[in-house]
C-alpha cells in the first residue's frame, strides 16, 4: 500500500458528539485529544513521516468565554504532557505549532515555545498543529514578509517566484492527503496554498469516534486514487 509522506487532518465533530451523548458541547474536544493518542501511532506503524492537525482556527476564537477557557486549559494541560512524553524523544519526532501564536494567552504561547524548543532537532516524524490558523491569514502574513523584505532591500521583486512564497509560509511542506471527519465537504481554511493538489477524503464519523479501520481505508482510498496534478 502507498501511503502518503505528509497527512493533514481537520478533526472535525467533536462538539457534535459530545451533543450526542447529552454532554456539554466543549467535552468533546478532551475526547477528541485522546483519539490524537491513537493516531499517532498509526501514523508511526504507517511510516507516515508528517502529520499537521487542524487544531484551533482564528476563528475559533469567537467561541464562547467558557468553551475559551475549557480549550486553553485543555491546551497547557496537553502541551505539558506532550513535552515530557518518553514516546516523543523515543520517536525522534518534532513537534512544530504553526499560526498567529501571539494570539494566544502567554502562557500557552511559552509552553508552545518550549516543546518546539525541546523537539527541533527531532527528524524522523512530524508533527505539525496548526492553531489559531487561518489558510488565508498565512497567505497574507507571508506576502507581508515578502513586502518588508522588498522594501528593506533583501529581495528584489523580479526574484519573487513560488519557491521564495513557499519559503515565507508558516508550513513549506505540502500534504498529499487530506482526512476531514464529521461529514462536511468543505475546507474551511485549512492549508489554502499547500493543499491545492492534495486528494481529500471527506469522512461522516465525528472525530473521537475515527477508528483505525476508517485511517486504514483512508489510506487504501489514498493508494487506489491517480494523482494527476491538473494534467
Amino acid at each position: 500500500m502507498e501511503v502518503p509522506k505528509h497527512l493533514g487532518i481537520i478533526m472535525d465533530g467533536n462538539r457534535r458528539f459530545a451533543r450526542r451523548l447529552v454532554a456539554k458541547p466543549w467535552k468533546g474536544h478532551e475526547w477528541g485529544t485522546k483519539k490524537l493518542e491513537k493516531v499517532f501511532e498509526w501514523c508511526q506503524e504507517y511510516k507516515i513521516k508528517e502529520l499537521t492537525l487542524y487544531t484551533f482556527s482564528i476563528q475559533n476564537f469567537d467561541r464562547p468565554k467558557e468553551e475559551f477557557n475549557y480549550l486553553m486549559d485543555l491546551f497547557a494541560r496537553n502541551f505539558d504532557i506532550l513535552k515530557d512524553d518518553k514516546r516523543i524523544y523515543d520517536n525522534n519526532i518534532k513537534i512544530n505549532v504553526i499560526g498567529r501564536l501571539w494570539m494566544f494567552p502567554e502562557n500557552i504561547q511559552k509552553k508552545i515555545q518550549e516543546i518546539m524548543d525541546r523537539t527541533k532537532n527531532h527528524k524522523k516524524h512530524i508533527i505539525n498543529f496548526a492553531m489559531a490558523y487561518g489558510g488565508r491569514e498565512e497567505v497574507i502574513d507571508a506576502a507581508t514578509k515578502i513586502a518588508k523584505a522588498v522594501k528593506e532591500g533583501k529581495l528584489d521583486i523580479k526574484d519573487i517566484n513560488e519557491e521564495v512564497f513557499k519559503n515565507n509560509l508558516y508550513l513549506k511542506d505540502e500534504p498529499e492527503l487530506i482526512i476531514r471527519t464529521g461529514g462536511e465537504q468543505r475546507t474551511s481554511n485549512f492549508l489554502a496554498f499547500q493543499g491545492v493538489y492534495s486528494e481529500y477524503l471527506f469522512v461522516d464519523k465525528m472525530w473521537p469516534e475515527f477508528e483505525k479501520k476508517d485511517f486504514i481505508n483512508c489510506l487504501e482510498e489514498y493508494t487506489n486514487r491517480k494523482r494527476r496534478f491538473g494534467k
